[in-house]
């Protein structure tokens, strides 16, 4: 806990000591009417000089329920203040940068400093290392390194280049090496950090359905306690008559034994628990539009999960070269990196990659008087090449290629058909390479399996999760990048109603479902789905029909979510079994010695052997806000979640929390009443 955090929260704590603010709370609004009603009662019999009640012991009683009452606000203040600092550090990440507008749109030497607020979409920056970055944009020049922390909170450089997959940057991050020239694709008030900043400040979190049942167990058991304590003064009063009490019990003692057996432990931290919750899915960079979501996502047993991109990179790379019977693997190589020379495509340049890190190949160089002619890709010939001298490369699909070789009196050979099916069965995509009319081999493309993703499968599958794939591939592909994959279930060739069906179908059966989603065609089902996960580069449709944003864009992180939302399910129910507990035992630590002295026999029971009345209500008290101030930082940090079955975390639950809430009242009250008894000794 950051010691800044702490004191504005306890701010607060203050500011929300007025009925308005406690009554959002009813186990503490009534610990706060008790408070007022503990210091009116001092107040009163100060005034009237009534010496019935030991003044010093009232004001402990009112000074204690007011910091109990504080302790709540603390809690639940303290867990909204950590939300707002990280939007406050966004904000901060895009103050004062300056940016060096190129003047014309070729010449790099005229460059005019401006205020990265005055650009607009098109306008065209330079940005050196150590300047940062003042609007999202895409690298039209140059390769350098760029600390990104500020946006996803991981301290580790990544690489940004041009004409490449990672082209992309973000306004308020830092060059930290080189040079680059960034085109801006977003206009004022629209960036990433600027969508970031309104999600993060305008989360609003209602109360979910476990929160209210739970609320109205606790109004229970208060209106309980509270209708039994009403009953104490005039059943005290009859018990000093008839059974030679000394004197009955006092108002003090009534409110003050009230406030002890109330609930408070988890009436304080209920709401921090919820808060403390999103805000743990903030420091993932998933902002949670709704607090049912986070809870649902502790519940949820199936999840939706897009292929493109999110199992699979999303991009075929090249991963291996298949020779024709004859040929030689280096000449297949030397074939595929000239055929790949002019292909500017992602395919085209993990292709030329590839070859440069298994067989060494670099990009061929012209030698004096050679003439080169480049064929680049297009979609109408699905073919591309070069054309070296009087020798032409191309390579393509098997069809594409097929058809070339329709105007020749090659035949295609039949090894090289029996491949290409079998790579096209694998979910692959082959590539045939010819040198003039001679088929040489193939070049093996695959949409690679995302690096530990089968592991994290695994992982949902220990929790009781059924992970189902979306693809549009054919049934046959779609099944065998699942298997890769370690799936439980895939929807092939999969379709806007397709995805929909599913969703009702299991939610029909009693199921949570939870959907990864980016586009409009994902909409109605993340519309559907009781987890809607949508990306912050995804359409507005899908956005505006999900409950939850992750500002990374990556699909995967589902499974943090998940979770999350069972930490915070487990957190709460853990704390909730040491609340009672902890009431159960206060309750036989403190009755028998808070009524000895209105009914003498009591004292049998008094196995605590606690000094005093006074000294025993006082401990309860003192007891009561240490707990709930020690409980805080846990339901910050929440509970670590283990998979297991739900007996068994029960059993673990009940016998740490719901053990140590029976044990630790009956240490703790003692320890505390040896501690007053010392320090102030007799009291009544």
């Amino acid at each position: 806990m950051r010691s800044q955090d702490i004191s504005q929260a306890f701010l607060i704590a203050l500011k929300r000591l007025t009925p308005r603010q406690q009554i959002r709370n009813p186990v503490m609004f009534v610990v706060y009417v008790c408070a007022w009603l503990s210091l009116a009662n001092l107040v009163l019999m100060q005034e009237a000089q009534d010496l019935s009640e030991n003044p010093i012991m009232m004001a402990l009683v009112s000074l204690i329920l007011w910091v109990t009452v504080l302790c709540s606000n603390f809690a639940e203040a303290y867990a909204e203040r950590l939300g707002k600092a990280q939007a406050a550090s966004l904000r901060g990440a895009r103050t004062h940068v300056k940016a060096k507008k190129l003047e014309s749109r070729d010449a790099v030497q005229h460059i005019k400093t401006v205020s990265a607020g005055s650009l607009q979409r098109g306008d065209r920056v330079m940005v050196e290392a150590g300047d940062t970055i003042p609007a999202d944009g895409i690298i039209l020049e140059g390769i350098a390194s760029v600390d990104e922390s500020a946006i996803t909170g991981e301290s580790a450089p990544v690489i940004r280049e041009a004409q490449s997959e990672r082209n992309e940057v973000t306004g308020g991050t830092r060059l930290l090496s080189d040079w680059i020239i960034v085109e801006i694709t977003a206009d004022t008030g629209e960036s990433f950090l600027d969508r970031m900043i309104n999600m993060v400040e305008g989360a609003k979190r209602a109360k979910t359905p476990t929160e209210v049942a739970l609320d109205l167990i606790l109004i229970s058991f208060t209106l309980i306690f509270l209708i039994s304590s009403s009953t104490l003064l005039p059943f005290t009063t009859y018990s000093t008559t008839y059974s030679h009490g000394t004197q009955p019990m006092s108002l003090t003692f009534i409110i003050a034994l009230f406030v002890c057996l109330t609930p408070t432990t988890i009436g304080g931290l209920l709401s921090a628990i919820g808060i403390a919750g999103i805000h743990r899915l903030m420091k993932v960079n998933v902002v949670a539009t709704s607090g049912r979501a986070v809870e649902a996502a502790g519940d949820i047993n199936r999840i939706l999960i897009d292929k493109t991109g999110t199992i699979t990179h999303g991009h075929r790379r090249a991963v291996a070269l298949i020779p024709a019977k004859g040929v030689a693997s280096m000449q297949l190589a030397q074939a595929a990196m000239m055929s790949s020379y002019a292909d500017e495509t992602p395919e085209g340049k993990s292709i030329v990659e590839f070859l440069r890190r298994r067989f060494g190949i670099n990009p061929p160089k012209l030698q004096q008087g050679e003439t080169a002619v480049l064929i680049p890709f297009s979609a109408e010939t699905r073919l591309s090449g070069l054309t070296l001298g009087k020798t032409t490369y191309l390579k393509g699909s098997d069809d594409a290629i097929r058809e070339h070789l329709d105007h020749s009196d090659i035949v295609f050979p039949n090894d090289i058909l029996t491949q290409v099916e079998l790579i096209a069965r694998q979910g692959g995509t082959p590539l045939v390479v010819i040198q003039d009319a001679k088929v040489l081999g193939i070049i093996h493309l695959k949409d690679i399996i995302k690096r530990r993703i089968k592991e994290r499968f695994a992982g949902l599958r220990r929790m009781g999760i059924t992970s189902v794939m979306i693809t549009g591939d054919n049934p046959l592909t779609a099944a065998a990048i699942a298997a890769e994959a370690g799936v439980d279930d895939f929807i092939a060739q999969a379709s806007p109603e397709a995805k929909l069906a599913y969703i009702k179908k299991y939610q029909e059966l009693g199921h949570l479902v939870a959907m990864v989603g980016d586009g409009t065609n994902d909409a109605p089902a993340l519309a559907q789905a009781d987890v809607a996960l949508a990306m912050i580069n995804g359409t507005d449709a899908a956005k505006e029909a999900s409950n939850m944003i992750d500002l990374d864009s990556d699909p995967t992180k589902l499974i943090d979510i998940v979770i999350i939302g069972k930490q915070l399910l487990i957190t709460r129910g853990a704390l909730t079994a040491f609340s009672l507990a902890t009431d159960i035992a206060k309750y036989f630590a403190t009755i028998p010695a808070v009524f000895v002295s209105t009914v003498p026999a009591l004292e049998k029971l008094n196995v605590m052997q606690l000094h005093s009345p006074v000294t025993a209500i006082l401990s309860a008290l003192i007891f009561n806000v240490l707990i709930l101030l020690l409980s805080v930082p846990l339901a910050m940090k929440g509970i670590p979640y283990r998979p297991m079955s739900i007996n068994a975390l029960l059993r673990r639950n009940m016998i740490i929390y719901g053990g140590g809430g029976i044990f630790l009242p009956f240490l703790g009250i003692k320890l505390i009443d040896l501690v007053i008894t010392f320090l102030a000794g007799d009291l009544t």
